[in-house]
Protein backbone atom coordinates (compact mmCIF):
# COMPACT_ATOMS: atom_id res chain seq x y z
CA UNK A 1 0.00 0.00 0.00
CA UNK A 2 2.96 2.50 0.90
CA UNK A 3 4.66 1.58 -2.33
CA UNK A 4 1.87 1.98 -4.58
CA UNK A 5 0.82 5.78 -3.00
CA UNK A 6 5.01 6.42 -3.14
CA UNK A 7 4.83 5.67 -7.02
CA UNK A 8 1.79 7.15 -7.57
CA UNK A 9 3.78 10.52 -6.28
CA UNK A 10 5.99 10.08 -8.22
CA UNK A 11 3.68 9.11 -11.47
CA UNK A 12 2.23 13.02 -10.67
CA UNK A 13 5.80 14.38 -10.94
CA UNK A 14 6.19 14.73 -7.11
CA UNK A 15 9.35 13.28 -6.79
CA UNK A 16 11.94 11.39 -9.19
CA UNK A 17 14.40 8.92 -7.75
CA UNK A 18 18.22 9.79 -8.23
CA UNK A 19 21.65 8.77 -7.06
CA UNK A 20 23.02 10.09 -3.92
CA UNK A 21 24.82 13.35 -4.25
CA UNK A 22 27.52 13.29 -2.24
CA UNK A 23 27.21 17.47 -1.51
CA UNK A 24 23.67 17.30 -0.25
CA UNK A 25 22.41 15.71 2.86
CA UNK A 26 18.83 14.71 2.33
CA UNK A 27 15.78 14.45 5.28
CA UNK A 28 13.87 11.81 6.45
CA UNK A 29 10.48 11.27 5.67
CA UNK A 30 7.82 8.83 7.24
CA UNK A 31 4.13 7.90 7.01
CA UNK A 32 1.43 9.94 8.90
CA UNK A 33 -1.84 8.34 9.20
CA UNK A 34 -4.85 10.50 10.44
CA UNK A 35 -8.97 10.62 10.32
CA UNK A 36 -11.26 13.82 9.21
CA UNK A 37 -14.09 14.34 10.32
CA UNK A 38 -16.82 15.90 9.55
CA UNK A 39 -18.79 19.28 10.89
CA UNK A 40 -20.52 17.08 13.31
CA UNK A 41 -17.99 14.98 14.49
CA UNK A 42 -18.61 11.86 12.12
CA UNK A 43 -16.09 10.07 10.21
CA UNK A 44 -15.30 11.55 6.76
CA UNK A 45 -12.68 9.51 5.48
CA UNK A 46 -8.49 7.80 6.53
CA UNK A 47 -5.75 9.38 5.53
CA UNK A 48 -2.49 8.45 4.49
CA UNK A 49 0.18 11.23 3.72
CA UNK A 50 4.15 10.82 3.00
CA UNK A 51 5.49 13.58 5.09
CA UNK A 52 9.37 15.06 4.95
CA UNK A 53 10.93 15.85 8.14
CA UNK A 54 11.30 19.51 7.79
CA UNK A 55 12.41 19.98 11.33
CA UNK A 56 15.80 18.76 9.58
CA UNK A 57 15.33 21.63 7.41
CA UNK A 58 18.30 25.02 7.60
CA UNK A 59 17.08 28.55 7.20
CA UNK A 60 18.88 29.83 3.92
CA UNK A 61 19.72 26.19 2.69
CA UNK A 62 16.91 23.98 2.08
CA UNK A 63 14.57 27.23 2.28
CA UNK A 64 13.83 30.66 2.04
CA UNK A 65 10.35 32.58 3.10
CA UNK A 66 8.05 30.19 4.66
CA UNK A 67 5.33 32.72 5.88
CA UNK A 68 1.94 32.38 3.89
CA UNK A 69 -0.92 34.89 4.73
CA UNK A 70 -4.70 33.04 5.94
CA UNK A 71 -7.78 34.60 5.81
CA UNK A 72 -8.59 36.58 8.79
CA UNK A 73 -12.06 35.94 10.62
CA UNK A 74 -12.99 39.45 10.30
CA UNK A 75 -12.98 39.61 6.76
CA UNK A 76 -14.30 36.35 6.51
CA UNK A 77 -17.55 37.48 8.66
CA UNK A 78 -17.93 41.14 6.54
CA UNK A 79 -17.96 39.09 3.69
CA UNK A 80 -20.66 36.81 4.88
CA UNK A 81 -22.24 39.98 6.06
CA UNK A 82 -22.44 41.33 2.71
CA UNK A 83 -23.59 38.22 0.77
CA UNK A 84 -26.22 38.21 3.41
CA UNK A 85 -27.63 41.81 3.33
CA UNK A 86 -26.54 41.68 -1.01
CA UNK A 87 -28.44 38.03 -1.72
CA UNK A 88 -25.51 36.84 -2.50
CA UNK A 89 -24.70 32.62 -2.43
CA UNK A 90 -22.23 31.41 -0.86
CA UNK A 91 -19.80 28.90 -2.28
CA UNK A 92 -16.82 26.63 -0.86
CA UNK A 93 -14.38 24.46 -2.33
CA UNK A 94 -11.13 22.19 -1.20
CA UNK A 95 -8.32 21.65 -2.48
CA UNK A 96 -7.20 18.03 -2.12
CA UNK A 97 -3.71 17.53 -0.93
CA UNK A 98 -2.97 21.40 -1.75
CA UNK A 99 0.91 21.27 -0.54
CA UNK A 100 1.65 19.10 -3.82
CA UNK A 101 0.67 21.81 -5.99
CA UNK A 102 3.51 24.23 -5.20
CA UNK A 103 6.47 24.26 -7.05
CA UNK A 104 10.27 24.50 -5.26
CA UNK A 105 12.90 26.85 -5.39
CA UNK A 106 15.02 24.91 -3.84
CA UNK A 107 16.87 21.39 -4.00
CA UNK A 108 15.36 19.07 -1.98
CA UNK A 109 16.45 15.32 -1.51
CA UNK A 110 14.92 12.92 0.99
CA UNK A 111 15.97 9.37 2.28
CA UNK A 112 13.06 7.02 0.04
CA UNK A 113 10.85 4.84 2.80
CA UNK A 114 12.60 2.18 4.97
CA UNK A 115 12.19 -0.82 2.84
CA UNK A 116 10.90 0.03 -0.83
CA UNK A 117 13.91 0.40 -2.71
CA UNK A 118 17.15 -2.04 -2.34
CA UNK A 119 19.77 0.20 -3.38
CA UNK A 120 21.29 2.48 -0.97
CA UNK A 121 22.30 5.02 -3.03
CA UNK A 122 18.49 5.78 -3.94
CA UNK A 123 17.20 8.72 -2.71
CA UNK A 124 13.46 10.90 -3.87
CA UNK A 125 14.75 14.73 -5.81
CA UNK A 126 11.22 16.65 -5.07
CA UNK A 127 10.25 18.07 -7.91
CA UNK A 128 7.52 20.31 -6.23
CA UNK A 129 6.49 20.94 -2.54
CA UNK A 130 5.78 18.20 0.08
CA UNK A 131 3.59 17.87 3.40
CA UNK A 132 5.88 18.58 6.21
CA UNK A 133 8.60 21.10 4.18
CA UNK A 134 9.09 24.18 6.09
CA UNK A 135 8.43 26.31 2.82
CA UNK A 136 5.25 24.10 2.04
CA UNK A 137 2.74 26.74 2.79
CA UNK A 138 4.37 29.53 0.80
CA UNK A 139 5.43 27.61 -2.43
CA UNK A 140 1.37 26.72 -2.27
CA UNK A 141 0.18 30.45 -1.98
CA UNK A 142 2.68 31.82 -4.46
CA UNK A 143 1.87 28.76 -7.13
CA UNK A 144 -2.33 29.89 -6.32
CA UNK A 145 -1.68 33.22 -6.14
CA UNK A 146 -0.34 33.31 -9.92
CA UNK A 147 -2.83 30.73 -10.97
CA UNK A 148 -5.67 33.28 -9.71
CA UNK A 149 -3.48 36.37 -11.48
CA UNK A 150 -4.04 34.34 -14.83
CA UNK A 151 -7.53 34.48 -13.83
CA UNK A 152 -7.80 38.27 -13.99
CA UNK A 153 -8.59 38.50 -10.43
CA UNK A 154 -6.71 41.43 -8.26
CA UNK A 155 -5.02 40.64 -5.14
CA UNK A 156 -6.69 42.99 -2.46
CA UNK A 157 -4.68 45.23 -0.73
CA UNK A 158 -5.69 45.11 2.70
CA UNK A 159 -5.88 41.39 3.09
CA UNK A 160 -3.27 39.03 1.18
CA UNK A 161 -5.82 36.26 1.21
CA UNK A 162 -8.89 38.37 -0.45
CA UNK A 163 -9.22 37.93 -4.53
CA UNK A 164 -11.38 40.41 -6.37
CA UNK A 165 -12.53 39.86 -9.84
CA UNK A 166 -14.66 42.53 -11.38
CA UNK A 167 -16.85 41.97 -14.19
CA UNK A 168 -19.51 43.70 -16.60
CA UNK A 169 -22.28 41.52 -14.80
CA UNK A 170 -21.28 42.67 -11.25
CA UNK A 171 -18.39 41.03 -9.07
CA UNK A 172 -16.60 37.71 -7.99
CA UNK A 173 -14.84 37.65 -4.56
CA UNK A 174 -12.81 34.61 -3.22
CA UNK A 175 -11.35 34.19 0.50
CA UNK A 176 -8.44 31.82 1.02
CA UNK A 177 -7.44 29.83 4.20
CA UNK A 178 -5.09 27.36 2.81
CA UNK A 179 -6.46 24.59 0.81
CA UNK A 180 -10.41 26.18 1.69
CA UNK A 181 -11.85 28.88 -0.19
CA UNK A 182 -15.12 30.33 -0.02
CA UNK A 183 -16.35 32.01 -2.90
CA UNK A 184 -19.41 34.46 -3.46
CA UNK A 185 -20.33 37.19 -5.46
CA UNK A 186 -23.15 39.13 -7.82
CA UNK A 187 -21.71 37.60 -11.25
CA UNK A 188 -23.37 33.94 -10.88
CA UNK A 189 -21.97 33.58 -14.35
CA UNK A 190 -18.32 34.34 -13.48
CA UNK A 191 -17.98 32.25 -10.30
CA UNK A 192 -19.29 28.86 -12.72
CA UNK A 193 -16.62 29.55 -14.65
CA UNK A 194 -14.15 30.17 -11.91
CA UNK A 195 -14.79 26.76 -10.29
CA UNK A 196 -14.24 25.48 -13.69
CA UNK A 197 -11.06 26.86 -14.17
CA UNK A 198 -9.48 25.49 -10.68
CA UNK A 199 -10.46 22.32 -10.94
CA UNK A 200 -9.04 22.39 -14.26
CA UNK A 201 -5.82 23.42 -12.66
CA UNK A 202 -5.76 21.83 -9.29
CA UNK A 203 -7.24 18.41 -7.84
CA UNK A 204 -10.61 20.30 -6.63
CA UNK A 205 -13.49 19.24 -4.74
CA UNK A 206 -16.73 21.28 -4.57
CA UNK A 207 -18.68 21.59 -1.61
CA UNK A 208 -21.65 23.23 -2.59
CA UNK A 209 -23.33 26.29 -0.81
CA UNK A 210 -20.87 27.41 2.11
CA UNK A 211 -22.00 24.87 5.42
CA UNK A 212 -18.37 24.69 7.36
CA UNK A 213 -15.64 27.15 7.43
CA UNK A 214 -12.70 27.66 10.11
CA UNK A 215 -14.90 26.02 12.97
CA UNK A 216 -18.24 28.27 11.38
CA UNK A 217 -21.08 27.02 11.10
CA UNK A 218 -23.26 28.32 8.30
CA UNK A 219 -27.03 28.20 7.94
CA UNK A 220 -28.50 30.62 5.15
CA UNK A 221 -32.42 30.79 5.74
CA UNK A 222 -34.61 33.83 3.60
CA UNK A 223 -34.22 36.21 6.29
CA UNK A 224 -29.87 36.38 6.33
CA UNK A 225 -27.39 33.88 7.02
CA UNK A 226 -26.70 32.47 10.84
CA UNK A 227 -23.20 31.33 12.41
CA UNK A 228 -22.40 29.89 15.52
CA UNK A 229 -19.98 26.93 16.56
CA UNK A 230 -21.97 24.78 18.40
CA UNK A 231 -19.36 21.79 17.79
CA UNK A 232 -16.74 23.91 19.09
CA UNK A 233 -18.96 24.78 22.34
CA UNK A 234 -19.89 21.16 22.55
CA UNK A 235 -16.22 19.76 22.19
CA UNK A 236 -15.20 22.20 25.17
CA UNK A 237 -17.79 20.97 26.97
CA UNK A 238 -17.04 17.49 27.06
CA UNK A 239 -13.34 18.01 27.34
CA UNK A 240 -14.22 19.40 31.03
CA UNK A 241 -16.88 17.32 31.64
CA UNK A 242 -19.57 19.29 32.50
CA UNK A 243 -22.66 17.95 30.30
CA UNK A 244 -24.64 17.59 33.76
CA UNK A 245 -23.89 20.41 36.00
CA UNK A 246 -26.37 23.09 36.11
CA UNK A 247 -26.02 26.48 34.20
CA UNK A 248 -25.00 29.66 34.53
CA UNK A 249 -26.57 33.28 33.34
CA UNK A 250 -23.31 34.93 33.07
CA UNK A 251 -19.53 34.13 32.19
CA UNK A 252 -18.10 36.34 34.72
CA UNK A 253 -18.96 36.84 38.44
CA UNK A 254 -19.60 40.20 39.28
CA UNK A 255 -17.12 41.48 41.52
CA UNK A 256 -15.00 39.04 41.41
CA UNK A 257 -11.56 40.03 40.06
CA UNK A 258 -8.99 37.54 38.92
CA UNK A 259 -5.07 37.96 40.60
CA UNK A 260 -2.02 36.28 39.54
CA UNK A 261 -1.32 34.42 42.97
CA UNK A 262 -4.69 34.04 44.59
CA UNK A 263 -5.55 30.55 45.71
CA UNK A 264 -3.46 27.35 45.42
CA UNK A 265 -1.69 26.28 42.80
CA UNK A 266 -3.55 24.57 40.12
CA UNK A 267 -2.08 21.80 38.09
CA UNK A 268 -5.20 21.30 36.02
CA UNK A 269 -4.15 23.28 32.45
CA UNK A 270 -7.41 21.74 30.12
CA UNK A 271 -9.26 24.11 27.99
CA UNK A 272 -7.58 27.69 28.98
CA UNK A 273 -6.08 28.03 26.51
CA UNK A 274 -9.11 28.34 24.69
CA UNK A 275 -10.22 31.67 26.95
CA UNK A 276 -8.64 34.88 26.76
CA UNK A 277 -9.58 35.76 30.26
CA UNK A 278 -7.75 32.99 31.93
CA UNK A 279 -5.08 32.06 29.72
CA UNK A 280 -2.98 35.09 31.01
CA UNK A 281 -2.35 32.69 33.97
CA UNK A 282 -1.47 29.35 32.06
CA UNK A 283 1.76 30.02 33.84
CA UNK A 284 0.71 29.22 36.95
CA UNK A 285 -3.08 28.58 37.02
CA UNK A 286 -5.04 28.52 40.31
CA UNK A 287 -7.98 27.06 41.94
CA UNK A 288 -9.63 30.24 41.09
CA UNK A 289 -8.77 30.83 37.58
CA UNK A 290 -10.01 26.91 36.99
CA UNK A 291 -12.96 28.61 39.01
CA UNK A 292 -13.62 30.90 36.41
CA UNK A 293 -12.86 28.49 33.36
CA UNK A 294 -15.73 26.37 34.86
CA UNK A 295 -17.88 28.92 34.64
CA UNK A 296 -17.39 30.66 31.47
CA UNK A 297 -17.85 26.61 30.27
CA UNK A 298 -20.92 26.13 32.15
CA UNK A 299 -22.12 30.15 30.36
CA UNK A 300 -20.52 28.51 27.15
CA UNK A 301 -23.37 25.27 27.60
CA UNK A 302 -26.23 27.65 28.63
CA UNK A 303 -25.85 30.02 25.08
CA UNK A 304 -24.21 27.15 23.16
CA UNK A 305 -27.53 27.57 20.81
CA UNK A 306 -26.49 30.85 20.00
CA UNK A 307 -24.74 32.49 17.23
CA UNK A 308 -24.44 35.85 14.96
CA UNK A 309 -26.96 36.77 12.67
CA UNK A 310 -26.25 38.54 9.88
CA UNK A 311 -29.64 39.88 8.02
CA UNK A 312 -30.79 40.35 4.51
CA UNK A 313 -30.85 44.35 2.81
CA UNK A 314 -29.30 46.35 5.62
CA UNK A 315 -26.78 48.52 3.91
CA UNK A 316 -23.53 47.97 5.06
CA UNK A 317 -22.82 50.81 7.03
CA UNK A 318 -19.63 50.50 9.41
CA UNK A 319 -20.11 52.15 13.18
CA UNK A 320 -18.18 51.09 15.83
CA UNK A 321 -18.15 51.54 19.82
CA UNK A 322 -15.37 51.48 22.00
CA UNK A 323 -14.69 51.77 26.10
CA UNK A 324 -12.26 50.75 28.70
CA UNK A 325 -11.81 48.98 32.26
CA UNK A 326 -9.87 52.00 34.10
CA UNK A 327 -6.98 49.66 36.05
CA UNK A 328 -9.41 46.38 35.07
CA UNK A 329 -6.11 44.20 36.10
CA UNK A 330 -5.95 43.84 39.58
CA UNK A 331 -1.95 42.84 39.28
CA UNK A 332 -0.69 45.42 36.85
CA UNK A 333 -3.07 48.15 37.45
CA UNK A 334 -3.83 48.36 33.16
CA UNK A 335 -6.86 49.25 32.08
CA UNK A 336 -8.75 46.55 29.32
CA UNK A 337 -9.50 47.79 25.87
CA UNK A 338 -12.70 46.53 24.72
CA UNK A 339 -14.78 47.79 20.88
CA UNK A 340 -16.37 46.50 18.68
CA UNK A 341 -17.42 46.62 14.85
CA UNK A 342 -20.79 46.75 13.31
CA UNK A 343 -21.55 46.40 9.39
CA UNK A 344 -25.22 47.64 9.21
CA UNK A 345 -26.76 45.68 12.80
CA UNK A 346 -23.78 42.70 11.90
CA UNK A 347 -21.13 42.35 14.21
CA UNK A 348 -18.06 41.65 12.33
CA UNK A 349 -15.08 42.78 14.47
CA UNK A 350 -14.38 42.73 18.64
CA UNK A 351 -11.52 43.18 20.35
CA UNK A 352 -10.57 42.71 23.92
CA UNK A 353 -7.04 43.57 25.21
CA UNK A 354 -5.08 44.90 28.34
CA UNK A 355 -3.94 47.56 27.11
CA UNK A 356 0.29 47.97 27.61
CA UNK A 357 0.60 51.16 29.67
CA UNK A 358 -0.64 52.20 33.09
CA UNK A 359 -3.17 55.22 32.64
CA UNK A 360 -3.36 57.82 35.02
CA UNK A 361 -7.41 58.52 34.59
CA UNK A 362 -10.52 56.33 32.91
CA UNK A 363 -10.05 60.04 30.23
CA UNK A 364 -6.87 58.70 29.69
CA UNK A 365 -7.79 54.98 29.43
CA UNK A 366 -10.56 55.49 26.87
CA UNK A 367 -8.45 57.38 24.89
CA UNK A 368 -5.53 54.89 24.67
CA UNK A 369 -8.64 52.41 23.58
CA UNK A 370 -9.66 54.68 20.83
CA UNK A 371 -6.42 54.13 18.86
CA UNK A 372 -6.54 50.84 18.14
CA UNK A 373 -10.13 51.72 17.03
CA UNK A 374 -9.45 53.70 14.96
CA UNK A 375 -6.53 51.65 13.16
CA UNK A 376 -9.15 48.67 13.18
CA UNK A 377 -11.85 51.70 11.66
CA UNK A 378 -9.34 52.72 8.70
CA UNK A 379 -8.70 49.26 7.88
CA UNK A 380 -12.28 47.81 7.36
CA UNK A 381 -12.88 51.13 5.52
CA UNK A 382 -10.34 50.31 3.06
CA UNK A 383 -11.61 46.76 2.50
CA UNK A 384 -15.00 48.10 2.20
CA UNK A 385 -14.18 50.30 -0.71
CA UNK A 386 -12.31 47.83 -2.78
CA UNK A 387 -15.25 45.32 -2.13
CA UNK A 388 -17.27 48.36 -3.38
CA UNK A 389 -19.35 49.55 -0.58
CA UNK A 390 -17.14 52.99 -0.25
CA UNK A 391 -18.29 54.87 3.02
CA UNK A 392 -18.98 58.48 2.12
CA UNK A 393 -19.61 59.62 5.86
CA UNK A 394 -17.50 59.08 8.56
CA UNK A 395 -17.79 56.31 10.50
CA UNK A 396 -19.35 56.70 14.14
CA UNK A 397 -17.16 55.68 16.94
CA UNK A 398 -19.54 55.41 20.01
CA UNK A 399 -18.08 56.88 23.42
CA UNK A 400 -19.37 57.64 26.21
CA UNK A 401 -16.54 59.94 27.63
CA UNK A 402 -16.94 63.38 26.69
CA UNK A 403 -13.91 64.44 28.08
CA UNK A 404 -12.74 61.91 25.09
CA UNK A 405 -14.65 63.47 22.73
CA UNK A 406 -13.16 66.99 23.60
CA UNK A 407 -9.63 66.21 23.47
CA UNK A 408 -9.96 64.67 19.84
CA UNK A 409 -11.98 67.41 18.30
CA UNK A 410 -10.09 70.55 20.31
CA UNK A 411 -6.45 70.29 18.72
CA UNK A 412 -4.94 72.29 21.61
CA UNK A 413 -4.16 69.21 23.87
CA UNK A 414 -4.99 69.70 27.74
CA UNK A 415 -1.93 69.48 30.57
CA UNK A 416 -2.61 66.25 31.25
CA UNK A 417 -2.78 64.47 27.86
CA UNK A 418 1.20 65.87 26.79
CA UNK A 419 2.52 62.13 28.71
CA UNK A 420 0.30 60.30 26.42
CA UNK A 421 1.92 58.14 23.48
CA UNK A 422 2.06 59.64 20.12
CA UNK A 423 0.82 57.38 18.13
CA UNK A 424 -2.52 57.44 20.44
CA UNK A 425 -2.84 61.28 19.09
CA UNK A 426 -3.45 59.61 15.41
CA UNK A 427 -6.91 59.97 16.64
CA UNK A 428 -7.30 63.58 16.08
CA UNK A 429 -6.12 63.38 12.17
CA UNK A 430 -8.40 60.59 11.52
CA UNK A 431 -11.40 63.20 13.13
CA UNK A 432 -10.00 65.70 11.20
CA UNK A 433 -9.78 63.62 7.73
CA UNK A 434 -13.65 63.19 8.63
CA UNK A 435 -12.95 59.24 8.52
CA UNK A 436 -14.59 58.76 11.95
CA UNK A 437 -17.23 60.81 13.86
CA UNK A 438 -17.65 61.29 17.51
CA UNK A 439 -20.99 60.80 18.90
CA UNK A 440 -21.47 60.52 22.40
CA UNK A 441 -23.31 57.28 23.89
CA UNK A 442 -24.64 57.12 27.59
CA UNK A 443 -22.78 54.90 29.58
CA UNK A 444 -26.03 52.25 30.01
CA UNK A 445 -26.23 51.97 25.89
CA UNK A 446 -22.04 50.82 25.99
CA UNK A 447 -22.02 47.98 23.51
CA UNK A 448 -18.10 47.55 24.75
CA UNK A 449 -19.48 47.55 27.96
CA UNK A 450 -19.46 43.78 28.27
CA UNK A 451 -16.19 43.14 26.69
CA UNK A 452 -13.61 44.31 29.31
CA UNK A 453 -15.75 44.07 32.64
CA UNK A 454 -18.16 41.85 34.60
CA UNK A 455 -21.99 42.80 34.44
CA UNK A 456 -24.87 41.77 36.63
CA UNK A 457 -27.26 39.30 34.58
CA UNK A 458 -30.36 41.85 33.22
CA UNK A 459 -27.35 44.16 31.94
CA UNK A 460 -25.11 41.39 30.38
CA UNK A 461 -28.81 40.08 28.60
CA UNK A 462 -29.45 43.41 27.27
CA UNK A 463 -25.94 44.10 25.93
CA UNK A 464 -25.83 40.29 24.59
CA UNK A 465 -29.08 41.40 22.38
CA UNK A 466 -27.22 44.67 21.20
CA UNK A 467 -24.99 42.51 20.00
CA UNK A 468 -27.67 40.64 17.60
CA UNK A 469 -26.34 37.26 19.05
CA UNK A 470 -29.73 35.12 18.72
CA UNK A 471 -30.89 32.15 19.13
CA UNK A 472 -31.86 28.75 16.83
CA UNK A 473 -32.98 29.61 12.97
CA UNK A 474 -36.65 29.41 13.89
CA UNK A 475 -36.79 32.06 16.31
CA UNK A 476 -35.11 35.15 13.82
CA UNK A 477 -38.09 36.50 12.40
CA UNK A 478 -39.14 37.88 15.55
CA UNK A 479 -35.08 38.35 16.59
CA UNK A 480 -34.09 39.79 14.22
CA UNK A 481 -37.30 42.75 13.84
CA UNK A 482 -36.70 43.21 17.78
CA UNK A 483 -32.93 43.69 17.74
CA UNK A 484 -32.40 45.54 14.68
CA UNK A 485 -35.20 47.82 16.16
CA UNK A 486 -34.14 48.00 19.67
CA UNK A 487 -30.18 48.90 18.02
CA UNK A 488 -31.58 52.01 16.07
CA UNK A 489 -33.47 53.01 19.00
CA UNK A 490 -30.77 52.93 21.45
CA UNK A 491 -28.43 55.01 18.97
CA UNK A 492 -31.26 57.46 18.32
CA UNK A 493 -31.85 57.92 22.34
CA UNK A 494 -28.11 58.30 22.69
CA UNK A 495 -27.76 60.89 20.23
CA UNK A 496 -30.52 62.70 21.15
CA UNK A 497 -28.82 63.50 24.50
CA UNK A 498 -25.79 65.13 23.36
CA UNK A 499 -25.93 69.05 24.52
Amino acid sequence: MKSFKLFKRISHGILSIVYYPRDVKPIGCKWVYSVKLNSDGSLNRYKARLVALGNKQEYGIDCDETFAPVAKMTPVRMVISIAASSGWSLHQMDVKNAFLHGDLIEDIYIIHPQGLFSSSNGVCKLKRSLYGLKQEPRAWYEKFLSTLLEFSFTQSQYDSSLFIHRTSAGIVLLLLYVDDMVITGSDHTSIQRLKQQLQASFHMKDLGNLHYFLGLEVHSTSKGIFLHQHKYAADLIYMAGLQLVNLVDTSLAVNVKYHRDGGDLCMIRYCIGNLWLVSQFMHSPRHLHLAAVRRIILYLKETTQCGLFFPVGIYPKLSAYNDADWAGCPDTQRSVTGWCMFLGTSLISWKSKKQARVSKSSTESEYRAMSPACSEIIWLRGLLAELGFPQTEPTSLYADNISDIHFVVNPVFHERTKHIEVDCHSICDTYDDKLISLPHVSTQFQVADILNKAVPRSRHQFLVSKLMLLDQPHQFEGDVNKGIILLSLIVYISISRID
